[in-house]
């Protein structure tokens, strides 16, 4: 730490610090709610586990609709709604939106690949997500 600002400390001290291990209450992504063990209580996910589940309840959420998020937390989909666009350039508009809304999260260092598959006659797609976080490799099916 610095002598010279001692409650500051140098740019160096704040790099060498290690961030706090990031947690997330478990998900059930099929029913859509908390996860519970058998007493009934929330289970706490450590890791990559607990960024899956940033990562999804993020991409559900609607940026600037909420006043309990910041700004920076969700994807703009709205702005997709009734636009006209081929296929190459809609799949371009959602790597930038969920690129976006993914790198906001200070444990993920990078987005490695995007893989788009239709589904549905086009009317959805389905997305997997390769990324690297500061534990390591997390593939994404969104």
């Amino acid at each position: 730490m610095s002598k010279d600002f001692p409650f500051i400390g140098s740019a160096r001290d704040a790099a060498e610090r290690e961030p706090p291990t990031f947690k997330e209450y478990a998900w059930d992504f099929g029913q859509d709610c908390f996860r519970r063990d058998a007493d009934g209580r929330h289970i706490l996910l450590t890791g990559n586990d607990a960024i899956k589940v940033w990562i999804y309840k993020a991409l559900q959420t609607e940026r600037f609709a909420y006043l309990a998020y910041t700004w920076q937390y969700g994807i703009e989909l709205k702005p997709f709604v009734g636009k006209v666009m081929g296929v190459k350039e809609r799949y371009a508009e959602l790597k930038r939106v969920i690129t976006e809304c993914l790198m906001v999260n200070p444990y993920i260092k990078s987005i490695d690949s995007y893989t788009f598959v239709p589904e549905n006659r086009g009317e959805r797609v389905h997305v997997r997500i390769t990324l690297t976080t500061i534990y390591g490799e997390v593939i994404v099916d969104v």
